[in-house]
């Protein structure tokens, strides 16, 4: 098991390092290491569990005045001090008090896990690097404040760009490029899903693919007809999407012959328009819009609480030793008459066991939705470029019992984590998806080849 230990100053000393004693070392460790800086000096063995440096040490390697436990990575004759976190995002202000505008909150709670973890990570954007000194002006959250200080290039980056505009961004695929390639740090979370390529490369894997809805890119009116008689109801979706926004249901009465249209209007109303042909339909609603970035997908007869549909974002995260682990269940109870279960549709956030009083009930949904979940996320790990921390899924379960995918998130929104009951699971989260860097620094320390393949 891995421990990790406090960073002490040595004011009294000079050019010291002393580690605890029972750190074992195939060679005599003469370089110390923070981040992407190295030193070389004696590494003397101690009793007390903690690091210990002279000053000048910590000057040199630009440690941040910040009482932090920190693990401590031992490859041939260097002992390496972290991991130094860097996360990775766009947006700043020029105000200490709130650096990220509205984000900040979100930041600075990310940030205050690290004692928990045993890591110190710090924000920064393209405009906090110093190449040629490989240094970054990183924003730490620390004591209830933000501080900036100077810092070594991180062990690790998580990317928390926050939408695909920024990611976009020549320069902004620069700063990756270079830092990934020139530098060989570990990148997680990189890039947004596109809706059809995950289905894509997902209708690949023979284990999951009974999870997945039908669904084509739009071509023609004749596509929604064939669905539309298969199934009842369709969806079209953004392929580029998110927040539920742009999605519209369409419907099909066989009795009366006429066809419904289901979305959220650009005054964030809730609508249900009748036509008597779908090409009216289609001309009235998605006048002006590009067609061939919309997705058509199979409509699901959902389980209802309180006569309303009943989806489920269900979180899943690597852990600090490489595996895939559910951090959190929420159900989310469309609001009435909405095309989505999304809270700015009037949806809202329930716990399972708010929607199935019964025990047995809570625990086969439960199971149901772990098991998808883990299994989805194997797979797009398997078959997606890069390396992925955490995913939030949108499943659903049907009337017979069976779960199917809507959409996977590579940077899963935080809207669940608004009911009280599910905020532990909220802290597990943001412990998680930074606790991952400790096994991305381990792994690229030890194993290279299989971190840069």
């Amino acid at each position: 098991m891995r421990k990790y230990f406090l960073v002490e100053i040595l004011e009294n000393s000079v050019q010291k390092v002393c580690i605890p004693t029972h750190i074992k070392a195939n060679a005599e460790l003469t370089k110390i290491a923070f981040g992407t800086h190295m030193i070389e000096t004696v590494i003397e063995k101690h009793n007390r569990q903690t690091i210990a440096l002279s000053r000048d040490i910590a000057e040199k390697l630009l440690i941040p005045p910040i009482k932090v436990p920190m693990h401590l990575f031992v490859e041939n004759d260097t002992a390496i001090i972290g991991p130094l976190v860097g996360v990775f995002t766009s947006g700043f202000t020029p105000f200490l008090l709130r650096p990220i505008g509205e984000r900040s909150l979100f930041f600075s709670k990310l940030l205050s896990v690290k004692k928990s973890i045993g890591a110190l990570p710090f924000v920064f954007g393209e405009q906090h690097i110093n190449w040629e000194q490989g240094t970054i002006n990183g924003l730490f959250y620390h004591l209830d404040g933000w501080k900036t200080y100077e810092v070594p290039f991180p062990n690790v980056i998580y990317d928390r760009l926050p939408n695909r505009k920024s990611e976009r961004q020549t320069a902004l695929k620069l700063v990756k490029d270079r830092l990934q390639n020139e530098y060989m740090i570990p990148w997680y979370n990189p890039g947004f899903f596109n809706k059809l390529d995950v289905n894509d490369r997902l209708q690949q894997n023979e284990k999951i693919h009974t999870f997945l809805p039908e669904s084509y890119a739009f071509s023609s009116f004749s596509d929604i007809e064939q669905m539309l008689a298969k199934y009842g109801h369709v969806f079209i979706k953004p392929i580029n999407g998110s927040l539920g926004l742009g999605i519209h249901q369409i419907l099909f009465d066989k009795v009366e012959g006429n066809y419904f249209c289901r979305y959220r209007d650009h005054a964030g109303e809730n609508k249900l328009i009748k036509f008597s042909t779908l090409e009216s339909l289609m001309r009235h609603i998605f006048k002006g819009k590009k067609l061939n970035r919309m997705l058509i997908q199979q409509g699901i007869y959902l389980l209802r609480a309180d006569k309303r549909p009943v989806d489920f974002r269900v979180h899943t995260n690597k852990d600090a030793n490489g595996r895939w682990v559910v951090t959190a269940i929420a159900a989310k109870v469309a609001g009435a008459g909405s095309v989505t279960t999304h809270v700015k549709s009037g949806g809202v956030i329930k716990t399972v066991e708010e929607v199935f009083p019964a025990l047995e009930e809570q625990r086969e949904v439960k199971e149901k939705l772990a098991d998808a979940a883990i299994k989805l996320s194997a797979a797009l790990e398997e078959s997606m470029e890069g390396i992925i921390g955490e995913i939030g899924f949108d499943l659903g379960i049907d009337r017979n019992g069976s779960v199917w995918l809507f959409e996977a998130n590579s940077k899963p929104g935080r809207s669940i984590f608004s009911n009280p009951q599910l905020k532990e699971y909220d802290q597990l989260t943001r412990k998680l998806s930074l606790a991952f860097a400790i096994y991305l620094t381990e792994r690229a320390i030890s194993q290279p080849e299989e971190i840069f393949k």
